[in-house]
């Protein structure tokens, strides 16, 4: 492929991505409102509310690897623009829906056939420019935390202007239009399809066998269960945590949507850095420098008595954390065969939204008989311990040459 073409390719699916992020966390913060002008009762709205948050990453858990492996079958640009129109019927459902059920149906469809994510890292992986698969998945990890960023800045203010449902319909039709252009613009090159068909595929299981039979893999994924467990459990205690900084909760809201700003636009800002030292430095040092960067950040913020404290602390987790689901994306891509690497993304990104269900359930079951600034410690610890546990992985062949004081040289690779 050449070099315009692998062009048009990144900024067709780095749009793709902004858009469908921004549109999710447009929605996301709006859901307990939508609840109320849908009718459900007071008592049930956290019900429904919980099981609406719940309700993709369900699905997701259950879908992607399936998605990935028809995507090594059929194509991996045919799963993006799935992955996107997917998510805008989704969200043209929600627009229209009546009742709290209505609604939980609409995101349990939105987890089966969106996964916009794991489509557009398993095509970038498949169709990157030798040498500059690190610094595409970092990239496209921006186009992630732009859209974070961008997102709950305009959620509020165009629900509030144009209405719930409006918004809802929006959102959907400019996901809708990526889903048009990305199938009009994307290239994916013959020879990769013509090789995935001609060669054998794992079964699914046997796939996820070979997965955890490799060391460094298994320890890159068990790691990155951890960070996502530590990132959504630190989502569900960190609004309260800043309302008890603040005085008598006085403006607790406009700091939690600053704070929140201010590590999304670090984490895009320092993404496509991150993906260019996997390029050239072993990926496995990067994943544990990054981890602890960002669990020491998190026990930091133990410390502050100010909300604007907090500003250069979640700073730091933000230009950390930038490197952490690229890293894990990459590790697998690079040890998994051509004709295997949709599924095994697919594998992957179930088991970390295994986490982020994990993370949100036990930060908010932890804060039933532990203080918040325990929680906060152990949402921390987790990021830490993602650390160690790639620490711990012995190097393959695939390392690259780089001294760590807890690899010898033997295991290392030129």
């Amino acid at each position: 492929m050449n070099g315009l073409a692998w062009k048009r390719n990144f900024v067709t699916l780095w749009t793709g991505q902004f858009v469908s992020t921004a549109g999710l966390t447009v929605m996301v913060p709006l859901l307990p409102f939508y609840l109320g002008e849908l009718g459900g009762q007071t008592g049930a709205q956290h019900g429904w509310m919980g099981l609406c948050l719940a309700a993709p990453a369900l699905t997701m858990f259950i879908f992607s690897p399936l998605w990935g492996r028809i995507g090594d079958r059929i194509g991996r640009k045919m799963m993006v623009v799935r992955a996107l129109m997917g998510l805008a019927f989704s969200l043209l459902l929600m627009g229209f829906a009546q009742t709290p059920l209505q609604l939980f149906l609409c995101r349990l469809l939105q987890g089966a056939f969106g996964g916009v994510v794991d489509a557009s890292a398993a095509f970038a992986s498949a169709e990157a420019p030798q040498g500059k698969n690190g610094k595409t998945l970092g990239s496209l990890q921006g186009a992630t935390a732009a859209g974070s960023f961008l997102g709950p800045l305009l959620g509020g203010i165009l629900a509030d202007t144009f209405g719930y449902r409006t918004l809802f319909v929006a959102m959907a039709a400019l996901t809708g239009v990526s889903a048009l252009v990305a199938a009009w613009l994307l290239h994916e090159s013959k020879g990769a399809s013509t090789a995935s068909q001609a060669e054998p595929r794992l079964p699914l299981f046997a796939a996820l066998r070979s997965l955890v039979q490799k060391k460094e893999t298994r320890a890159f994924i068990v790691a990155g269960i951890c960070v996502q467990s530590g990132i959504y459990g630190l989502t569900v205690i960190f609004a309260p945590y800043v309302q008890s900084m603040t005085d008598g909760g006085e403006r607790a809201a406009t700091w939690v949507g600053v704070l929140q700003a201010v590590m999304w636009l670090a984490t895009m800002v320092a993404s496509p850095w991150w993906g260019k030292q996997n390029d050239h430095k072993p990926v496995r040092l990067n994943f544990f420098v990054a981890a602890l960067g960002c669990g020491i950040s998190i026990w930091l913020q133990l410390l502050p008595t100010s909300a604007a404290w907090l500003i250069p602390l979640r700073m730091v987790q933000g230009l950390c954390f930038a490197a952490l689901l690229p890293s894990v994306y990459f590790q697998v891509s690079r040890s998994s065969r051509r004709q295997d690497q949709g599924m095994n993304i697919g594998l992957t990104n179930s088991c970390l939204v295994g986490g982020q269900v994990m993370g949100s359930l036990a930060g908010a079951g932890l804060t039933g008989f532990l203080s918040l600034p325990t929680v906060l410690f152990c949402m921390g610890s987790l990021f830490v311990l993602g650390a160690c546990v790639v620490a711990g992985g012995r190097p393959t062949n695939s390392d690259r040459t780089f001294h760590l004081p807890f690899v010898s040289r033997n295991d290392q690779v030129s």
